[in-house]
């Protein structure tokens, strides 16, 4: 079979077709969410806490959607699914333009929530899984940092233009935008495998026997989804993913906690747009080294770093340099949510049912969204300061640590009982 496009292998067009819809779902719609909801509550006259209510609907809808998403992927039309997924996401997005009562958000919430389950969740890494056997990680690190940059363009266009042009035109313009630009990249691009181009994935040998056998040893290698859900190695890989999520949350916080300890909003602001600067480059990074030093070694050092970048933030809090710098390290390793997550569960699992391996797993991801985001905002209610929520993220870190050494130690105990197929 012939590996190339050209002079590139189509797996790089895939890619550049998920950055463009990953970011546009990510970027223009999930992350711009926030710019509107003082707009809105202001003009309808609806608590702030209220309006916000349909986030948590929206995380219980995707924690109670993921199982299933996983199997349509595996089952149906991947361009079909995504079709359908981005005019949910973006669709419902356009009509909260509409929306007189904070009713309409809590309802639209829904087929938001069961869109972007496919657009910012799953159809990443498990594309990127079917079509990269190597440089997989580096794959993930690049769809996660043009996640970044997108948004790094988007937010000022959509936050002017709800200045300029008021928030229900522009919900409606960036959801019919998205729609506009995302449906023709899904048509023309994506592509379920590379079985359908006529075309190993990109680093699969391309010697005779590679290919004869390439059911076994490329595509569909690995363990199945029935023996996975049994194994030590699954629920401490959803612990991890909670974990993670959990410590990526505390973010949302890191302008209030820098206001209590008497930093002002300029500061506040530019150590923000630092922490993203660090996101985007921990992407790449951390992509990188998981292709060169194996995802175990990788999430280790992320977590270590992680360690680091929060014990200086609690003692050097009054040092605006060394605050900074370790908000930046946080920022960093809080990529691996897009970057890890994907590639331990390819590492764990393999290719056999990745989709509903790494969809399900999730889960963690999803309860996390739910839980942790509230639980940092009552801890400083309750305690006036977040120092209680910064040790948690360390402990949380170790427990990375434990939970991605008991996985890869539940791994062997299936392979060694032939469970890798």
């Amino acid at each position: 079979m012939s590996k190339k496009k050209g002079n590139i292998h189509y797996a790089w067009i895939i890619l550049i077709g998920l950055c463009i819809m990953v970011g546009l779902g990510k970027s223009a719609i999930s992350s711009s969410a926030g710019l509107f909801l003082t707009p809105v509550a202001n003009d309808l006259n609806i608590g702030l806490g209220n309006l916000m209510l349909y986030f948590s609907i929206s995380s219980v809808v995707t924690m109670i959607f993921l199982p299933f998403g996983g199997k349509l992927m595996a089952k149906y039309n991947i361009r079909l699914i995504l079709i359908i997924a981005i005019v949910l996401q973006a669709g419902a997005f356009a009509l909260f333009g509409l929306m007189n009562s904070v009713w309409g958000w809590y309802i639209l919430s829904i087929p938001l929530a069961v869109g972007g389950v496919f657009i910012t969740v799953i159809a990443g890494p498990v594309m990127i899984n079917q079509w990269f056997k190597k440089k997989n990680g580096l794959a993930l690190g690049i769809m996660g940092a043009s996640v970044g940059a997108i948004g790094a363009i988007l937010q000022p266009v959509i936050g002017n233009m709800i200045a300029g042009q008021g928030w229900r035109f522009s919900y409606i313009a960036v959801g019919v935008g998205v729609i506009i630009i995302a449906v023709p990249v899904i048509l023309l691009i994506m592509r379920k495998s590379p079985q359908e181009k006529g075309l190993q994935p990109y680093g699969s040998k391309e010697d005779k026997d590679a290919v004869d056998n390439a059911q076994s040893t490329t595509e569909n290698a690995g363990i199945s989804m029935a023996v996975a859900k049994k194994s030590s190695a699954f629920y401490a890989l959803i612990t991890f993913f909670f974990f993670v999520t959990s410590i990526g949350s505390f973010s949302l916080h890191i302008p209030t906690f820098l206001s209590s300890k008497g930093y002002d909003v300029a500061f506040a602001g530019n150590v923000m747009g630092a922490y993203m600067i660090g996101a985007l480059a921990g992407a790449l990074i951390l992509g990188f080294l998981s292709d060169k030093i194996g995802s175990k070694n990788t999430t280790i050092l992320a977590m270590v770093l992680g360690l680091i970048s929060i014990s200086s933030i609690l003692l050097f809090s009054a040092n605006s340099v060394i605050i900074t710098i370790a908000i930046v390290l946080l920022g960093f390793v809080v990529a691996s949510i897009g970057t890890l997550g994907p590639a331990l569960t390819t590492s764990l699992f393999g290719s056999k049912e990745y989709s509903q391996i790494y969809s399900t797993a999730s889960l963690g991801l999803a309860i996390a969204s739910v839980v942790a985001l509230p639980a940092y905002g009552y801890i400083y209610d309750f305690v006036g300061s977040y120092n209680p929520a910064l040790y948690a993220l360390m402990v949380m870190m170790v427990l990375n640590i434990i939970c991605v050494t008991l996985a890869f130690k539940g791994k062997k105990k299936l392979v060694d009982q032939g469970h890798w197929k």
